[in-house]
């Protein structure tokens, strides 16, 4: 069991992780990431981090620790692609059409982007937080070639891990600081996203009035006056 420098034992997810890792040694904090990935809630924040000290105690060693994260991150992400691969586009666009405020235009749309710059996309979505995961998704429902998948997913994941395995090793027993800033950086993104959410359904619902009003109450268009 980890103990934080204050005395205090660590439980939780951070004690679920190190128990992995306790009883399997670097593939447990490569299944603690595996499983990060296929379940966002739980936090790479921590596991990776503590993965860094645990290899700072000479419990694992520390390219180990890098090669079975990255590796977990993979096998997740491919989880998630195949997920994406059995929904199929059709059913994405059947649900689509089914929504509100939302056209299958729109839809379109996030599918050339994503034809375009699906490599971009996935490469840099491994290091955001809620996107790190879901990124897999629309690549599995658009059958991004599996090589580009896993050529993006591993270097995206290795530079993330990579980051946060060393900044535990680094911190040694104040690894868990590091949930704390990502913590910050995590708040930021799901604010964007929101406000970008909000900014949407406003302009969408305006729109919608605008083109009821236009058509008036028989829905036919209004003549003009004078």
């Amino acid at each position: 069991m980890i103990t934080l420098a204050n005395g205090e034992q660590v439980g939780g997810i951070a004690g679920w992780a190190t128990d992995l890792m306790e009883k399997l040694g670097a593939p447990g904090a490569g299944l603690a990431i595996a499983l990060e990935n296929i379940f966002p809630p739980l936090p790479s924040e921590i596991i990776l981090p503590l993965a860094g000290f645990t290899a700072a105690r000479g419990d694992m060693n520390l390219y180990a620790a890098l090669f079975w994260t990255t590796f977990g991150a993979v096998a997740g992400a491919f989880v998630l692609y195949w997920i994406g691969a059995l929904i199929g586009r059709d059913r994405i666009r059947a649900l689509v059409d089914k929504m509100p405020l939302i056209k299958l235009s729109d839809l379109d749309k996030t599918e050339a982007w994503f034809a375009k710059h699906g490599g971009k996309a996935v490469f840099f979505g491994r290091m955001i937080p809620i996107f790190r995961s879901l990124i897999s998704v629309p690549a599995g429902v658009e059958r991004m070639p599996q090589a580009k998948f896993l050529l993006y997913t591993t270097t995206g994941s290795l530079i993330w891990n990579t980051i946060f395995v060393l900044a535990g090793y680094g911190l040694g027993d104040q690894w868990h600081k590091v949930e704390e800033y990502v913590g910050i950086y995590s708040k930021i993104v799901l604010a964007v996203v929101v406000v970008a959410f909000l900014v949407f359904v406003v302009l969408r619902v305006r729109k919608a009035r605008r083109g009821r009003a236009a058509a008036g109450p028989e829905g036919h268009d209004r003549e003009p006056i004078g």
